[in-house]
């Protein structure tokens, strides 16, 4: 039976779950606004389950709307408390504006700002899920810069830039939850054309916010020790990306070798698994395609969790 409950007036209630798929913020960030801060008060059922009243929604909505203005959440409660906007105030941003989120970030990256690709990272990753954030913010933008990048002045120095500024952050983030994961690990590496770490750290952002436990190397690795790394990790499986088509000997017949050798699936993600997966359905390489979630989804069936 759903949690959903109706109230004595018969307005409807709504358990966390749904307040989370309705507004976007995850379940976790929904109770630290209730406990730290006390922004929101939802009812609790008799066995302590939280239920959301419409208002309690329309809150919540109202608390995104002073983060996005760049309001930091310790000080959102007294503005909350004082009286709603009036038909006249002129609308907040919306939240879910991407194309605006967007322009910012690349307007950031042109102008090497560091603090507002900050600014932009954590807002989004405080607000949304983290694979809604790379395939609605960081890929599309990291593709629109790859494409414009090509010879241009000032090209490696942005490249560059993004990439420190992402391995920081990426780093961090699985430092912690590769403590408290219990999916299983992954080996993530870098096919030999692909530049730069900023697929592969986009890919463990996504395995890291899917469950599973990661481990990623920023060298290039020959392939004849790809079989003595993931032994070593401890891999359940190991997962290779590139933005690129690839040679096609390595694609047509060392990957598949690779994958023969190995004693847990390997598979390529990224643009390279929509370009050549055709030419790996008869191989033993699992071509998981070119959207993260999906292609993290798609892993967790391969594996069987």
């Amino acid at each position: 039976m759903s949690e959903q409950a109706m109230d004595p007036a018969s307005s409807p209630l709504y358990p966390i779950r749904e307040v989370s798929r309705l507004t976007g913020v995850n379940s976790v960030t929904l109770r630290a606004w209730e406990r730290r801060y006390g922004l929101i008060r939802p009812q609790r059922t008799p066995k302590g389950h939280r239920l959301y009243a419409r208002e309690d929604i329309r809150r919540v909505e109202r608390i995104l709307q002073w983060l996005n203005r760049g309001v930091p959440v310790s000080q959102v409660r007294d503005l909350l408390e004082q009286a709603e906007p009036t038909t006249n105030d002129v609308p907040p941003p919306d939240i879910s504006d991407w194309e605006g989120q967007r322009q910012r970030l690349l307007q950031a990256v042109d102008a090497l700002d560091s603090d507002t690709l900050d600014v932009l990272f954590n807002r989004s990753m405080a607000l949304y899920p983290a694979g809604s954030c790379v395939t609605e913010l960081w890929q599309p933008v990291i593709d629109q810069l790859e494409e414009r990048w090509g010879d241009q002045f000032g090209a490696e120095l942005q490249r560059r830039l993004l990439e420190s500024f992402l391995r920081t952050r990426v780093a961090i983030r699985l430092y912690h939850a590769n403590q408290a994961a219990r999916g299983a690990r992954l080996l993530l590496l870098r096919l030999p054309e692909e530049r730069d770490l900023l697929r592969l750290l986009l890919l463990a952002l996504v395995a890291s916010a899917s469950g599973f436990r990661v481990e990623w190397l920023d060298a290039d690795l020959p392939l004849n020790e790809v079989p003595l790394a993931a032994e070593r990790f401890k891999a359940d499986a190991v997962l290779m990306t590139s933005g690129y088509a690839e040679h096609s000997d390595l694609i047509r017949r060392q990957l598949p070798r690779l994958a023969e050798q190995l004693e847990r699936p390997l598979c390529l993600v990224g643009p390279v698994a929509r370009i050549r997966g055709a030419e790996l359905e008869n191989t033993q390489v699992a071509s998981l395609g070119n959207e993260l979630p999906a292609a993290l989804s798609r892993l967790h069936g391969l594996l069987g969790r």
